[in-house]
């Protein structure tokens, strides 16, 4: 809801976010820049939108970009006290003096081939004493006599007042410390992820047909179970683990995204029994092709999970290309864009294919230069 966002704010979806941090460190860490010399960053955003999920994806784009070893320490402020970010005081060896145990969270490898992430999730949950010690964690990365080393990097997130989740307003002090951004869902950056990330095909073509499905947090509404990008990572582990048969797995998925939604995509995932075996289409026969919207959603949900699950058959996925072709644009050109997404650098690989060629040379202005 626009009206919940913070004013002044720069707002950027997670695969925006995750792109601009990615460039922002690696180019620091090539110039040779101590890792504190980054400004500490705030993450803000709704329950579920991605805030966690953006910051392991950082670390994972960094660590191929830089060739260091990419370390996260993930420390959920809203479970700590002040004291538990000092450390234990204990007597010196003469008994004169208090010392800190440090606590394990400053336990960080210093090594120069390697980087640190200091990744303090849920700090607007925290209570304000404990937010107060996070002031030097954030600017002059100590907490009493415990200092972060050089080849630490800060981020924070948290979920805004307005969100009424657990959350307290952040004492200005500590706000002028940080650099801010707002994240918001973004179904093209969440299906980037997905497809790489092996989430359910049914859960990828239903988000595919109904799009606004993918973030329906509402501050006003009191529903405990409502669809997020994290909601539907938790579906695709119930597709996944427990059962593919949208029937059996109901009572699981309403309780994660609510009746409501629930209903809708028992409903949509009827179609995939009167589509055509993905197996004959990839064995090179021309099955008849759906001429109905939400049965062409599960069939390319469907081709790409069979492509994915595939993707050293190239000739298999050549055949597969080649029954696109048979397809509406649109249809073709979103099943070209996801089997782009299926690894890093698979067109490369699609390239080399020649029903992907031809298919490029009729209709790859539909891409949009994505190749």
């Amino acid at each position: 809801m626009s009206e919940l966002k913070h004013k002044n704010l720069p707002i950027v979806s997670t695969g925006k976010l995750v792109e601009l941090l990615t460039e922002a460190y690696g180019t620091m860490i090539g110039a040779g820049s101590p890792a504190w010399r980054m400004p500490s960053v705030m993450l803000w955003g709704p329950p579920g939108v991605g805030k966690s999920q953006a910051v392991r994806q950082i670390g994972e784009r960094v660590e191929k970009k830089t060739g260091k070893k990419v370390h996260i320490t993930d420390v959920r402020l809203l479970l700590f006290n002040p004291i538990d970010l000092r450390g234990i005081p204990t007597a010196n060896e003469d008994k004169t003096l208090a010392v800190w145990l440090r606590p394990k969270i400053f336990e960080m490898d210093p090594s120069e081939d390697v980087l640190n992430i200091l990744f303090l999730d849920e700090i607007s949950a925290a209570p304000q004493s404990v937010q107060a010690a996070a002031y030097q964690i954030t600017l002059d990365r100590t907490v009493g006599e415990h200092k972060l080393p050089d080849n630490c990097i800060v981020i924070a997130a948290g979920n805004r007042v307005t969100d009424r989740s657990v959350a307290y307003k952040m004492p200005k002090a500590l706000a002028n410390r940080l650099m801010h951004f707002e994240v918001e869902g973004n179904f093209e950056a969440w299906k980037q992820w997905a497809i790489k990330s092996g989430i359910n095909g049914k859960v990828i073509g239903f988000l595919s047909f109904r799009r606004d499905h993918l973030m329906a947090f509402d501050a006003a509404n009191d529903d405990l179970a409502f669809p997020t990008p994290r909601a539907w990572e938790m579906v695709s582990d119930v597709l996944n683990g427990i059962s593919d048969d949208i029937e059996t797995a109901y009572p699981f998925i309403a309780g994660i995204v609510g009746n409501g939604v629930a209903v809708e995509l028992r409903t949509w995932a009827r179609v995939y029994k009167d589509l055509p075996k993905v197996e004959e289409i990839f064995d090179g026969k021309i099955p008849t092709l759906p001429n109905n919207t939400d049965a062409l959603y599960a069939l390319t949900s469907s081709m790409l999970c069979y492509a994915r699950e595939h993707k050293e058959d190239i000739r298999r996925i050549g055949n597969s290309i080649r029954y696109a072709m048979r397809m509406p644009p649109d249809f073709a050109t979103v099943l070209m864009k996801d089997y782009m997404y299926i690894e890093e650098d698979f067109t490369s690989k699609l390239i080399a294919i020649p029903e992907f060629m031809k298919w490029l040379s009729t209709k790859g202005s539909l891409l949009n230069g994505s190749v």
